[in-house]
């Protein structure tokens, strides 16, 4: 199961989603919505946010905090939590704000 933490200003994504043996759409879909929105994050301005991608864990820090970022992970949690729904088996997603 992918676990999705928001706390504060940092977002965390661990686990594997387990959907499937061959090709994983859960876990697919997962990182294109966060490559997406790290890469957009990045983009409009490099020192927005920190990330780190051990390949196990993602942890998202957003440093500015100003109103794109937070728009854009906004956005990324609103898209997490619409596959969580349809996928609950496969995701979880807990925040603490």
């Amino acid at each position: 199961m992918i676990v999705i933490k928001r706390e504060d200003n940092k977002i965390t994504i661990l686990g594997h989603a387990d959907y499937s043996n061959k090709e994983d759409i859960v876990c697919s879909s997962v990182s294109s919505i966060m490559y997406t929105t790290v890469n957009a994050c990045l983009r409009l301005n490099n020192k927005s946010i920190d990330y780190k991608d051990n390949g196990k864990l993602v942890v998202i820090e957003n440093i500015t905090k100003d109103e794109i970022t937070n728009e854009l992970l906004l956005n990324m949690m609103s898209l997490f939590q619409d596959l969580s729904s349809k996928y609950p088996k496969n995701i979880r997603i807990e925040s603490e704000e």
